[in-house]
């Protein structure tokens, strides 16, 4: 008989974030045809429809294939009115002292719009380049300094703290961060030194999208470990979306999604991969095997994209429906936090808002509240200079 999991309570509301694509955008995994720039303007138009459509907030990622997730979180702030910013500090290749200040600055400038992803690096090549020699549980040791100077730091301490990788004396910040006791912590870790890290200081544990039972299991240890300290904390997932108005239209998406991969592409990445010492892109890359015939890993969850990328390599595929009865699957397992992104990653923004957000159960946070379209109402083009949709469907009805 299997023992039944501590799984965290069952999630009565979500908040729903989306991704500004740093690293490149397109309508084909691995190619070049149809591939977007990133500039500051294209970004702008994701960020823009993102807080228009009512997103809680996005995610930038971060490594050397991305632009820098501070200045252009920076950059967008300006442009956006309650957008919040899920930006990286990566512990080992920054100071904590340094880091506080950049958050509490960032902070500040956004009225409180600033989240903290916490990223410890799972790609021992990339690390040595950025100058980091340690291995994988010395990242975590650095990690779990790293958090425990910052959010003193943070809360107004003066810190002087010895550990064996940091050391700070008298180190104090004068300018406090908007949000109290300081902005919120994600992080995710699938290996037992990540856990106990999370159990330590975060405030979202994040998970990558693999089948419900397998993220239960992983929740459950986190949740474990995070008991054991005395702690608690919510919980998220990294999704991409592939939502069409009708379930053959979406997995036709997919399978465009992948159309110009050729096999060499393909075992390049995962080649590439197998060098990480992660456990979350050990677990990743298992789904699939880097094998395109068996790539619906759970109903609706679909392994294609982490053939050719790192980290987040899965997708929910399906009609509205269907794509919103998975994520409340996952929300049964205690998730409340979704990062979701797709390809074109402005086109998929409105996509998945339009179709999916009136299926879920969303936070207030998330959601648009402006009513209903002032020209049209609620939405779509007059129809013949004559009557609104809405006033058709009436009619007609």
């Amino acid at each position: 008989m299997t023992a039944k999991l501590d799984l965290p309570p069952l999630a009565q509301a979500a908040d729903i974030l989306w991704f500004l694509p740093t690293h490149g955008d397109g309508r084909y995994l691995g190619s070049e045809i149809g591939a977007r720039h990133v500039s500051l303007s294209y970004l702008s138009q994701i960020a823009r429809a993102a807080d228009e459509l009512g997103y809680y907030g996005v995610l930038l990622p971060t490594g050397r294939s991305c632009e820098d997730s501070w200045v252009i979180a920076s950059a967008m702030v300006p442009l956006t009115q309650r957008l919040r910013y899920l930006v990286a500090v990566r512990p080992g290749m920054t100071e904590p002292a340094f880091a506080a200040r950049m958050a509490a600055t960032l902070d500040r400038l956004s009225n409180g719009r600033l989240l903290i992803n916490v990223v410890t690096g799972g790609d021992p090549l990339e690390l040595k380049g950025d100058g980091v020699f340690l291995d994988h549980d010395e990242r975590y040791e650095v990690t779990d300094e790293f958090l425990t100077v910052w959010r003193r730091l943070l809360q107004g301490e003066d810190v002087t703290f010895t550990g064996k990788h940091l050391k700070i004396e008298n180190g104090k910040l004068l300018y406090p961060p908007e949000q109290k006791p300081y902005p919120p912590l994600y992080f995710g870790g699938s290996s037992d030194a990540g856990n106990q890290v999370a159990a330590n200081h975060v405030d979202v544990y994040l998970t990558w999208g693999e089948p419900p039972q397998d993220v239960a299991k992983k929740l459950a240890k986190a949740k474990a470990h995070a008991a054991a300290r005395g702690r608690s904390f919510s919980y998220g997932i990294r999704l991409h979306v592939i939502v069409r108005e009708t379930s053959a239209e979406a997995w036709k998406a997919a399978d465009e999604l992948i159309s110009k991969l050729d096999d060499e592409t393909i075992a390049t990445a995962q080649k590439a991969f197998a060098r990480f010492d992660s456990v979350g892109q050990q677990r990743m890359s298992q789904l699939h095997g880097g094998r395109r015939d068996k790539l619906e890993v759970s109903p609706n969850l679909w392994a294609g994209v982490g053939l050719v990328r790192g980290g987040a390599g899965t997708a929910l595929v399906g009609n509205p429906d269907e794509v919103a009865a998975r994520i409340k699957g996952y929300m049964a397992l205690g998730i409340d936090r979704f990062i979701l992104s797709g390809y074109p990653h402005l086109e998929e923004c409105y996509r998945f808002a339009e179709l999916v957000f009136p299926k879920l159960p969303l936070k207030a946070t998330t959601g648009n509240d402006l009513g209903p379209a002032r020209n049209a109402g609620p939405f779509g083009e007059v129809i013949a200079n004559v009557a609104a949709p809405s006033q058709r469907r009436s009619a007609a009805g």
